[in-house]
C-alpha cells in the first residue's frame, strides 16, 4: 500500500471494472478500434490502416521492474497515475489470451485512452480472444501515451505494467510477453526471445519431425528464418509456430504466446527475398506503423522517412508457413543468430558452449532497440532484452535444460564472414542440411569450433574464416578475450560456462 492508499499490488481491485464502468469501452471490434483513430490513419493502397507514432522504439533505458530495481515512491506513483487516468478518461479495455499451453496460457487485460485506438487495434491483432470468458485476467497493462514523463514500470508478482509517455505499440506487446517469460522461469522452464518451427521430413518412407528454435535480436533474420519454408517439397514442409517469444519447458515442449499475429520489421521488405512476409504485410488485414506511406496510399518499405524500425502487425492466417498450432511438442535444435564477421556461417556447440553463446548473445544493434546505435556490435544475454532476474541463473537454467533434453545447439551467422556475404539461400541450405542430418562436421583450426566440412547445395569452403578474415588470428584472440571478460561479470554463472567462451 503506497502513501495515497492505492493497493498497487492488486490491479483488479483498483482498475475500473470494464463491465460496469461508464468510462470504459469494453472489447470493441476491430472496425470500432480503427474508427476511433480514423483521423490519424493513412489508408494504404492495400486498404489497410497506416499510422505514425511519436515514439518509434522501446524505451529500454526508462524501463524498471520490481525484481531488478528497488522501487521507491516515485516508481510506485507511476502506477497510481495510470490508475487515475484509467478512472477519469474515456478508455478502451481489451481482454486477449496469450498462449494456449495449459498453465502457460494467460488472460491479458489492456487499457488505453480511446483516442489511441490504433495501438489497441494493433495489439489486439497479435493475441487471440479469450477462450474462457469467465476467467479473470492474469496480467494488466495501462498505457498512457501522452503522459509528460516517459516511464515503463513493472510489478511482476502482481502482473501489472504501467506504460507512461509512449505511444509505441511494441511497449504494449512486450508488457505482456515479458511477464510470459518471467512466469515460465518461475515454473521451472525458461522464457526465450525466440521463434519456433516444426520441420517435417521424409526418410525412407517414414516421417521425421524436427523441432527448432531461433534466438536473435529483432532485425537479425529471426522472423525470416522462422517463416522460411526451406524450399522443401510436398509432403515435406517447414511450419512456423512462433515468431517472437516462447517458453522452453522442462519436458522439452515449447509453449507459444502469440496466437493471431506477428509484429514484423518492414524496412527493406521485398517479395523476392521474403515472399510470405511481404504478402501478409500487404494484405488489408495488416496494421502498418511508422512506414513511409504517400497520400495516395503507396507504401515504400525501403524508405526510412520515419525510422528504420518500421513495423507491421500481420495475421498468421495470411502466412502459408504458419501452422494452426503455436506450441512445439519437442525441441531438437536451437540456433543462435549472430552477425559477427569473425564467425563461420554455422558452428555446432556442446552444452557449455551453447550456454556461453546464450550468455554472449552476440549480434548487432538494431533500430528496434536503440536506433541511434543501429549497426554497432552488441551483446545481450539470450538475445533477450526483457529478462527479469539474474542473468547468470538464466544461463545456468538454459544449459541444464538443453543438457537434460539432449538438444543440439548451433551458432548461425546471417551476416558476413569477413567481407563475404552469407546470403539467405546459403543459410537455408545449412538449415536444410542440419534438419536432415546430411551435413558433415569437422574441427576448425582457426576458431576452434566444430564447423561443416560438407553441405549439400552449398560451397561451404568458400566461407572459411581464416581465408576471409584479415589478421584472423589476432582478431579471434581479441574476440575470445572480450568474451571471457564479458562472461566474468556474471558471478552466479557456472564456472564451466564462463570457461567455454569460444
Amino acid at each position: 500500500m503506497s502513501e495515497s492508499g492505492i493497493a498497487i499490488k492488486q490491479p483488479a481491485a483498483v482498475l475500473p471494472d470494464p463491465e460496469t464502468a461508464e468510462n470504459v469501452i469494453y472489447n470493441p471490434s476491430f472496425a470500432e478500434l480503427r474508427e476511433f483513430s480514423k483521423h490519424l490513419e493513412t489508408t494504404t493502397e492495400f486498404d489497410s490502416p497506416s499510422y505514425v507514432s511519436d515514439e518509434r522504439s522501446r524505451n529500454a533505458d526508462k524501463t524498471r521492474n520490481a525484481v531488478d530495481h528497488e522501487f521507491d515512491d516515485a516508481d510506485l506513483k507511476h502506477f497510481e497515475d495510470a490508475v487515475s487516468v484509467a478512472e477519469d478518461r474515456e478508455m478502451i479495455c481489451l481482454d486477449r489470451q496469450m498462449g494456449r499451453h495449459d498453465e502457460h496460457a494467460y488472460v491479458c487485460r489492456y487499457y488505453v485512452p480511446k483516442e489511441y485506438g490504433r495501438i489497441a487495434l494493433a495489439w489486439a491483432k497479435l493475441f487471440e480472444p479469450v477462450s474462457d470468458p469467465d476467467r479473470e485476467p492474469d496480467f494488466y497493462t495501462v498505457q498512457v501515451p501522452e503522459w509528460e514523463e516517459t516511464a515503463v514500470r513493472i510489478l511482476p508478482d502482481a502482473g501489472f505494467t504501467a506504460v507512461m509517455g509512449s505511444d509505441y505499440t511494441g511497449e504494449a506487446k512486450k508488457s505482456f510477453l515479458r511477464l510470459h517469460m518471467f512466469y515460465a522461469k518461475q515454473q521451472g522452464g525458461l522464457g526465450l526471445h525466440a521463434g519456433s518451427k516444426r520441420v517435417c521430413l521424409e526418410d525412407d518412407g517414414d516421417t521425421e519431425t524436427v523441432g527448432q528454435l531461433f534466438l536473435g535480436l529483432s532485425g537479425t533474420g529471426k522472423s525470416t528464418l522462422t517463416a522460411h519454408g526451406l524450399d522443401l517439397e510436398d509432403p515435406e514442409d517447414a511450419t512456423m509456430l512462433q515468431d517472437d517469444v516462447c517458453a522452453l519447458l522442462p519436458d522439452g515442449s515449447v509453449a507459444g504466446s502469440e496466437g493471431q499475429g506477428l509484429f514484423i520489421k518492414t524496412i527493406g521488405l521485398e517479395r523476392e527475398e521474403q515472399p510470405e512476409l511481404y504478402d501478409a504485410a500487404t494484405d488489408e488485414s495488416a496494421v502498418i506503423e511508422n512506414v513511409d506511406v504517400a497520400e495516395d496510399g503507396t507504401v515504400d518499405f525501403d524508405s526510412d522517412k520515419y525510422t528504420t524500425n518500421g513495423r507491421a502487425v500481420i495475421q498468421r492466417s495470411e502466412l502459408a508457413s504458419a501452422g494452426e498450432d503455436i506450441d512445439l511438442p519437442a525441441v531438437d535444435q536451437v540456433f543462435f543468430i549472430t552477425r559477427n564477421p569473425a564467425m563461420p556461417p554455422v558452428a555446432k556447440l556442446d552444452a557449455d558452449e551453447a550456454a556461453a553463446a546464450f550468455m554472449l548473445g552476440e549480434s548487432v544493434q538494431t533500430s528496434a532497440g536503440d536506433p541511434s546505435a543501429a549497426g554497432e556490435s552488441i551483446r545481450v544475454v539470450g538475445t533477450n532484452p526483457f529478462i527479469m532476474g539474474s542473468k547468470g541463473e538464466e544461463g545456468n537454467r538454459f544449459r541444464d535444460l538443453i543438457d537434460d533434453l539432449d538438444v543440439d545447439c548451433f551458432v548461425l551467422n546471417t551476416g558476413t564472414v569477413g567481407e563475404r556475404d552469407v546470403g539467405v539461400e546459403d543459410t537455408v541450405a545449412l538449415l536444410r542440411a542440419i534438419s536432415r542430418g546430411t551435413a558433415e562436421w569437422d574441427s576448425d583450426d582457426a576458431t576452434g569450433l566444430t564447423v561443416p566440412s560438407e553441405v549439400p547445395d552449398m560451397d561451404i569452403e568458400a566461407f572459411d574464416v581464416a581465408e576471409n578474415l584479415p589478421d584472423h588470428e589476432e582478431r579471434l584472440a581479441e574476440l575470445r578475450a572480450e568474451r571471457r571478460e564479458f562472461l566474468a561479470q556474471f558471478e552466479d554463472l557456472a564456472e564451466e560456462i564462463r570457461d567455454a567462451a569460444y
